[in-house]
């Protein structure tokens, strides 16, 4: 395909690809729309006949990040809701995988300071997560899998924990890969935490 010549929406999905692709390797704060620009083999005009701003760009890399994980997680079908929690964390270990340069946005995007339509959309998309992990934490409860007194909410933070502290610690090494055999053991301790049964 001659990316000299992509309609809008193909052109937008591709900036966004883009910055997804640089923040692998560079500080997402420090990527210019220059940047961009070369890396797509485009001038900056070009990009800005689709984006009115930097901050669009950043608000539709946010979109793209929450519609994609979202739509791994929506695609888990279990009956039961370990087997669930399970498969969640594993749709999302593989997302990181596959998409390295998204987790240096996102933390990036959150201690940004002041309200940003980006930092608003990263919002929502862990406001929807939660809801996810609520309602199988809750069938879990429901169906006696895991302990009557599990705090849902508190359960869904640690859930989080799990993945931003591996996203941190594979940040740190570079080892991806690693992330598949570690969340596995990591889950195994957040089973004995909500007393999930045996």
């Amino acid at each position: 395909m001659n990316r000299k010549n992509l309609t809008s929406k193909l052109r937008r999905a591709a900036t966004v690809e883009a910055v997804i692709a640089l923040s692998a390797s560079s500080n997402p704060a420090e990527i210019t729309t220059a940047q961009i620009g070369d890396y797509m083999d485009v001038t900056q005009g070009a990009l800005f006949r689709h984006f009115s701003t930097k901050q669009e760009i950043w608000t539709a890399v946010m979109d793209w990040t929450a519609e994609n994980l979202l739509a791994r997680l929506d695609r888990i079908e279990c009956d039961n809701p370990m087997d669930g929690l399970e498969a969640m964390l594993s749709a999302h270990v593989e997302f990181v995988i596959t998409h390295p340069g998204v987790p240096p946005i996102l933390f990036g995007e959150l201690q940004r300071s002041g309200e940003t339509p980006a930092k608003a959309r990263l919002q929502e998309l862990m406001a929807e997560y939660g809801a996810r992990l609520a309602n199988r934490l809750t069938a879990a409860k429901a169906a006696r899998l895991i302990a009557s007194d599990t705090d849902i909410p508190a359960a869904a933070i640690m859930f989080l924990g799990i993945i931003q502290g591996l996203v941190m610690q594979t940040m740190m090494t570079g080892d991806f890969g690693a992330m598949r055999e570690m969340s596995g053991r990591l889950f195994n301790i957040y089973l004995s935490g909500i007393g999930a049964k045996k």
